[in-house]
């Protein structure tokens, strides 16, 4: 299947806590890597989330490759890109900056020492997302100043949350108050042409929960309000659908078939129409007590999967793995977000 953003170089990845945003960036650098493509996958929330993810050590200020993409069975070995990753650290990330643009290399060590980099990174936070975004910036727009480096075919970004990513990608409104001119601001205004430009992305993660929806809702109105490019919603940590909609509808009314149970139990060897007390109907009651939760539950997800329908971009679906996120974990989502069209 064709991807449904055949254009875009960055793929910008929030959400709420707790959705699982990370765990997407990662399957959809994967994903994207099954095309044949070199991708980075890029954190700046200084978790060292991807380390743990792909079970490697704490990654450094610098791009290491990670893993080989998810193969493409149409494609064959040709579909196997590489996946680098970098960790990215405001600091270090100012330390390059110095050197790259005012060739500051002792002098900036030093200022580093005396805690001034920290000193100016806390105190202007505008700043400290200028330095985060600009090195996924120079990692999308490589040139003569980064001989050597690998060229990306794309660049997925593990972001902040959903509450702070406007913030976060529009630094040229966030720097107005800091710096009117100079370099930095430039600098701020340039990259902005790339987080504006159809060659970006920024895809919300959610699960089907009324918070992580409504946030997402919300998180897609300010990036249209701030001109920036608003991507697909993957709905993350679904359950599978194992009962009939009838019998969701039973259940959730508390009309279910209380003796037909009894006999597919009885037929299962579990026994409950012999038994000397009444384990038997408290073992009924149990089971449709969890039968009504779990049918009111589904119905809210519905509610909340409709919601997601009509905030009119791409939706994606990833279930929730029983077992838990490993590697094997990642490809298996990878693949499901290549078929599904988002890589």
């Amino acid at each position: 299947m064709s991807s449904d953003w055949p254009g875009v170089r960055l793929h910008v990845v929030t959400g709420k806590g707790g959705t699982g945003k990370s765990t997407v960036a990662a399957s959809l650098a994967l994903a994207l890597a099954s095309h044949g493509q070199d991708v980075l996958l890029c954190e700046v929330e200084g978790r060292q989330g991807i380390a743990r993810m792909f079970d490697v050590d704490p990654l450094p200020y610098a791009e290491r490759r990670i893993a080989t993409g998810l193969r493409d069975p149409d494609r064959g070995e040709a579909g196997s890109g590489v996946v680098h990753a970098l960790h990215i650290d405001a600091e270090a990330a100012l330390m390059e900056y110095l050197a790259m643009y005012y060739r500051l290399g002792r002098a900036g060590r030093a200022l580093d020492r005396f805690g001034v980099i920290e000193f100016a990174t806390t105190i202007a936070p505008g700043v400290r997302d200028v330095l985060l975004t600009g090195k996924v910036y120079e990692a999308v727009k490589r040139n003569s100043r980064n001989r050597g480096a690998t060229e990306y075919d794309a660049v997925v970004l593990d972001a902040p949350p959903t509450g702070r990513i406007t913030q976060f990608l529009n630094v040229s409104d966030e720097l107005a108050g800091l710096a009117k001119v100079g370099p930095i601001k430039n600098q701020a205004d340039t990259m902005m042409g790339l987080f504006r430009s159809p060659r970006t992305a920024v895809h919300f993660v959610t699960v089907l929960e009324e918070m992580p929806v409504q946030e997402t809702a919300d998180g897609i109105a300010h990036l249209r309000e701030a001109g920036l490019p608003v991507g697909g919603v993957v709905v993350n940590q679904v359950r599978p659908r194992d009962l009939r909609v009838k019998d969701l509808a039973a259940a959730r009314a508390g009309s279910l078939d209380r003796a037909g149970i009894a006999a597919d139990l009885t037929t299962a060897g579990i026994g409950v129409d012999d038994s000397p007390d009444n384990s038997a109907d408290d073992l009924l009651d149990a089971l449709l007590s969890e039968a009504q939760d779990h049918a009111v539950r589904r119905a809210l997800e519905d509610a909340q999967r409709k919601l997601v329908k009509e905030l009119d971009v791409p939706s994606y679906e990833l279930p929730r793995l029983a077992q838990g996120v490993d590697l094997g974990a990642l490809y298996e989502l990878a693949a499901q977000l290549r078929d599904q069209g988002l890589a």
